[in-house]
């Protein structure tokens, strides 16, 4: 299934149209047997999502999760800090509601 993401992604880095049409022709033209439904669902499932927002927060998804407090940090830091954080993790969820869809 990731191909088909991969094929949304490309197409949206050239710019083209993300339509059933377009990811048929990339995946084919990369020799991959498609799946119509799967296309199907993928083209509306990504008709809610605002791929550049989701491509920005990714990093951010990645790199909070091995980070840790800082440990000298006063307290009164401390607490919007983890308010940022919460906001983050938020703004992360909306934008990979519609992708969620696509995995079940």
């Amino acid at each position: 299934m990731m191909e088909y993401v991969y094929a949304a992604m490309l197409l949206h880095r050239a710019g083209r149209p993300i339509d059933e049409e377009n990811i048929t022709k990339v995946l084919e033209a990369a020799g991959i047997q498609t799946d119509p439904a799967r296309v199907k669902a993928l083209v509306a499932a990504l008709s809610e999502v605002d791929i550049d927002e989701a491509i920005k927060t990714a990093p951010t998804m990645i790199a909070a999760a091995p980070t840790a407090a800082p440990e000298a940090a006063p307290a009164a830091e401390e607490k919007p800090e983890a308010e940022k954080e919460e906001e983050e993790e938020k703004k992360e969820e909306e934008a990979l509601e519609g992708l969620g869809a696509l995995f079940g």
